[in-house]
């Protein structure tokens, strides 16, 4: 429609022309009347000019929407004025392809914005970086999990964590491993994946970063539960009939004994097969209550969650507690920050846990002379409650930190093995974790994290 009324302006003002010249040419050849000759030929240039400057408005026009298009300013407006004769409907069109520009241009922001939401929201980690170096972009769980507020290069990351920076320059696309780190008295576990793009003619490597800690943690305890329960199965049914047979020999063997009066080689006998009896049974029901503590890492009852204050937990482990400190010269020392702070858990089964920490605590710091245990709680830097039991006791040899957690294994004599484990298990039943830090002789620091 703007083209076709421009079309109009243009034919419309060539038609005038073209009567003020077969005008002119009429007084010029026919006529004397060479001032009227002057006149036309006077009109003939105004019109000229006049078609000229509408021209080329239209080409500073059509100039101005280009440039705004190539530029993609797309607040340009072409407003329409009385003056602008012919030109209403090709602003109302230039007005009209700018706003569809406009339309695309915010369709395509709100998408990078919800690329960007979901990015920064996801749980994987994710960085991408080019081939010099510099990252580009790194997300919310990346930054978590490597303990890095801020990233623009790789090498703040062969820093913090040079063997992660190796395996990730090494991997090519489509690559994958798994790397081992411990940062702020954290173990990780990540898988790690890398991908490998142009874009803009820049060579860029996709990284994504999964801790499958946890998942390892519990597929681990889902094996040992199931080694533990089909032994103590087996162990069960092998012992029970040896005890049960034991007991009823004892009576036996003890009704033959009275009838004896006086001492002789037969009661001798006799009561040499007596305590031979009473050693088996005796020895039976302990293996029977040793097998019975190890089937509770099977039978930890599902956690009935609450809300409460942490300081409701800590007033009644403490009053548990507090006189066998006070009885062994232990400085014992607790503390929450904020004092209100609150957590959703189980009460009864964290109080379990903690009395275990506590009672390692205490064994652990026996022949210090200025022994202390520690129980405080707090919010970590990702706003995450904690709680944490602390000691100056001899500590735990770099050797054993791995199989702390393991089901039967103990640094103790008379221990069972069994009260790590349980507590990591119930911990992994809140969805949280159980760390240990330990520095030999120095502190040993256990840390449930929820």
């Amino acid at each position: 429609m703007g083209f076709k009324n421009f079309r109009f302006q243009c034919l419309w003002r060539l038609f005038f022309i073209f009567l003020s010249l077969t005008a002119t040419t009429y007084f010029l050849t026919q006529t004397k009347l060479y001032a009227t000759v002057i006149i036309f030929v006077f009109i003939i240039a105004l019109q000229l000019y006049n078609l000229f400057l509408y021209v080329q408005k239209t080409n500073i026009e059509l100039k101005r929407f280009l440039e705004s298009i190539r530029h993609s300013d797309f607040s340009t407006s072409f407003t329409r004025y009385e003056s602008d004769v012919g030109f209403g409907d090709l602003y109302d069109e230039f007005n009209l392809v700018i706003k569809q520009f406009q339309k695309a241009r915010s369709e395509k922001e709100e998408q990078y914005r919800y690329l960007q939401t979901v990015v920064q929201h996801i749980g994987t980690g994710l960085f991408a970086f080019k081939a010099t170096g510099e990252i580009d972009l790194i997300n919310n769980a990346a930054r978590r999990l490597l303990k890095i507020p801020h990233a623009r290069h790789i090498k703040q990351l062969q820093q913090s964590c040079p063997e992660l920076a190796e395996k990730i320059l090494q991997l090519r696309s489509g690559q994958k491993t798994l790397v081992k780190l411990y940062i702020e008295n954290e173990f990780l576990q990540l898988t790690v994946y890398a991908t490998e793009f142009v874009l803009h003619q820049q060579k860029y490597k996709l990284v994504s970063l999964s801790n499958i800690q946890s998942e390892l943690e519990e597929k681990e305890m889902e094996a040992w539960q199931n080694l533990i329960r089909v032994l103590t199965h087996e162990i069960m049914n092998s012992i029970t009939p040896i005890s049960s047979l034991a007991s009823t020999t004892t009576k036996i063997v003890g009704k033959h004994l009275d009838k004896f009066d006086h001492p002789s080689d037969a009661a001798e006998d006799f009561q040499d097969v007596l305590q031979a009896i009473q050693t088996i049974e005796k020895r039976s029901n302990n293996l029977l209550h040793f097998v019975q503590n190890y089937r509770k890492l099977t039978k930890i009852p599902a956690p009935d969650f609450k809300i409460f204050q942490i300081s409701e937990l800590f007033a009644q482990v403490n009053q548990l507690v507090r006189a066998q400190m006070q009885q062994f010269g232990i400085q014992y020392q607790c503390s929450i920050d904020p004092e209100s702070l609150e957590l959703t858990a189980d009460p009864g089964l964290l109080e379990q846990v903690l009395l275990n920490l506590l009672k390692n605590a205490v064994e652990a710091v026996q022949g210090q002379t200025a022994p202390v245990v520690e129980l405080d709680a707090g919010l970590d830097g990702t706003g995450r409650p904690f709680i944490r039991v602390s000691d100056n006791g001899y500590g735990i040899q770099k050797d054993a930190m791995k199989n702390m957690f393991i089901p039967f294994f103990t640094t103790k004599k008379e221990g069972s093995g069994i009260g790590l484990s349980l507590s990591r298990q119930i911990m992994r039943q809140h969805g949280g974790a159980i760390q240990v830090v330990s520095v030999p002789n120095e502190k040993t620091v256990f840390t449930l994290r929820f």
